[in-house]
């Protein structure tokens, strides 16, 4: 076992607890994300279009696929820190394209930082190595 995983034994249970609740989230809901994408219906359609991508059904496959593997990797307790890289970097690209098309900032373009904060803190509650990394000092 790696130590990221062997840390969670000394942490108050409340903590381990709610950073599971918080990272369980996240990860079902970029499941579903991600599956609502790989069945070409037409809200995914409407939406990838009126944020100024094509209609092209294999984009949001696309698309599918690579969220679905962020929450497969997220998901994992020995890959999941990589996954919530990963994860970042999908929802940078989110927080970007609501911004070009001019999306109302709490509700839409700050969605995806509200994501990567639960996806995070549900790390930084769970994994003693994440808090040696991003410190925070009283």
């Amino acid at each position: 076992m790696s130590a990221i995983v062997d840390s969670t034994a000394r942490l108050p249970r409340w903590q381990t607890l709610t950073g599971t609740v918080m990272s369980s989230l996240i990860a079902a809901f970029l499941v579903f994300d991600g599956a609502i994408k790989l069945v070409p219906i037409a809200p995914v359609t409407e939406t990838m279009t009126a944020l100024g991508y094509s209609g092209d059904p294999m984009l949001a496959r696309g698309l599918g696929i690579v969220t679905l593997a962020c929450a497969l990797l997220y998901a994992i307790p020995r890959t999941s820190v990589l996954g919530a890289i990963l994860l970042t970097a999908l929802l940078g690209g989110a927080i970007a394209t609501q911004l070009r098309v001019g999306s109302p900032i709490f509700s839409h373009l700050l969605f995806g930082v509200y994501l990567g904060l639960i996806a995070w803190g549900g790390l930084y509650l769970r994994y003693e190595a994440v808090r040696k990394v991003i410190p925070f000092k009283p």
